[in-house]
Formats: structure tokens, sequence, C-alpha cells
């Protein structure tokens, strides 16, 4: 499995047979370079929950390269009636494609669709993703806090990598993600959804001499780098 940082919480995520694109957050980010026209290919978006960070440019990417976007129920519904083809799932359920495996999983935050005029729809629940593709996995926790039941998500298998939120405010913070990564016992964890913008400022390095200091193995990726899992 090959992964790509493409800014914030979006990865591209390659196998042999395939290509994902997860959380597409490229335009008006100003830590993405990579523009939504430049990725083709694709199998499938997935996306984690509504929030704008995260929806992005979901439904252009999706219709350019002729593809479904996987997510929760509701939202899945609101991208529908976008014009973009969807997978609807739900957290706990799992679901074999012909290029890997997806099980949704739990995810403490919130998912509201907003709108320019301050205006929210509802955008279904929250979610990570474990996905299998090619005999590794990838953990994607989404936007979340710490949660127990990360017990359990470490039970379910055997996660190669792990893409955790350290950003603080909205989500985990650095000690927090180290824990989290203590009980998912990754073989590589990759931070994610911090920098982005001046409330969950945070120095990645920081969280990679805490998580050095627990045993765990953490990766800072810049944007457009690439690791090989």
């Amino acid at each position: 499995m090959k992964m790509t940082f493409l800014g914030h919480s979006c990865f591209l995520v390659e196998s042999e047979s395939a290509r994902i694109l997860i959380d597409p957050f490229l335009s008006g980010n100003p830590g993405a370079s990579t523009k939504p026209d430049q990725l083709s290919g694709l199998s499938a978006v997935l996306i984690t929950h509504g929030h704008a960070d995260h929806t992005g440019d979901a439904v252009q990417i999706a219709n350019a390269n002729g593809c479904p976007i996987i997510t929760t129920f509701e939202l899945a519904m609101y991208f529908a009636k976008q014009g973009a083809a969807v997978h609807p799932m739900g957290i706990g359920g799992a679901y074999n494609f012909e290029w890997g495996r997806v099980k949704v999983t739990p995810a403490w935050h919130s998912g509201g669709i907003e709108f320019s005029n301050n205006e929210f729809e509802v955008g279904g629940t929250p979610a990570g993703f474990l996905i299998t593709m090619d005999g590794t996995t990838l953990y994607h926790a989404g936007d979340t806090g710490l949660f127990s039941d990360m017990k359990l998500i470490a039970g379910w298998a055997s996660i190669d990598v792990a893409c955790l939120p350290i950003g603080d405010n909205f989500t985990m913070g650095i000690e927090d993600a180290v824990t989290a990564a203590s009980w998912l016992q990754p073989k590589l964890t990759i931070p994610m959804h911090y920098n982005t913008f001046p409330l969950i400022a945070q120095d990645p390095h920081e969280w990679v001499r805490h998580m050095e200091k627990a045993g765990l193995n953490g990766h800072v990726l810049a944007d457009g780098e690439t690791v090989e899992v």
C-alpha cells in the first residue's frame, strides 16, 4: 500500500489494483498543493463526515473519475442529491468491494453540513474507516476525540498504518493521539488534522517525540509526500 498525504485529513491510498481518496479538502485549503483535476483513475472517494474541510471536492472528483462516494447513509443521500454515485454504509458495517474491504468505525465528533448562510443540514454520524487492500490495513480515524472503544477497533484487524488527528480543540490533541496509538498498536502512525487553521496549530514533531517515548512509530508527512506501508 502506498499513501500520499494531500493536506489536512486527505490521503490518496494506492494498491496494486486500485486508487482511493479519503476526505478531499483541496480547493480552499492553504496547505494542499494538489488540485482536484489532477486526481485520476480513482476507484472510490471515502468521506468520514459532513464538515466542509472533509467533504471539500468530493462530488467533483467522484464524478470526474466515474467512481462512487463511500460514506455514512445520511451523507451519502446528500451527495446523491448533488448528482454523485454513492455507496451508503453504517457504523460497524463492512463491505467487500472489488478493490478491498471497508469497515466503518465510530468517531466522536459532529457532522452537520454547513451552508454559506450559516444554516446546517443533518449530516449523519461521523465515522472512521478500516480499509484493507492487498492484505494491508489502514485505519483512518476521521475527526474524533479519544474513546476507549478504539481498543475494540484494534481487535477487528491488525492495523498496519493509522492516521490520527492531533490538532486538538476539535479533535484529539498530541497526548490523546499517543494514547490512541498505544491502544491501536499500528505498525506506523501518521498525524493529520493539524496546522490548517490557527485553532488547530500543533508541532507534529513534538507528537513524534511523545510517540518515541512511548515506544511507538510516528511519521510526519509533508503535503504531497508518500510513504509505502
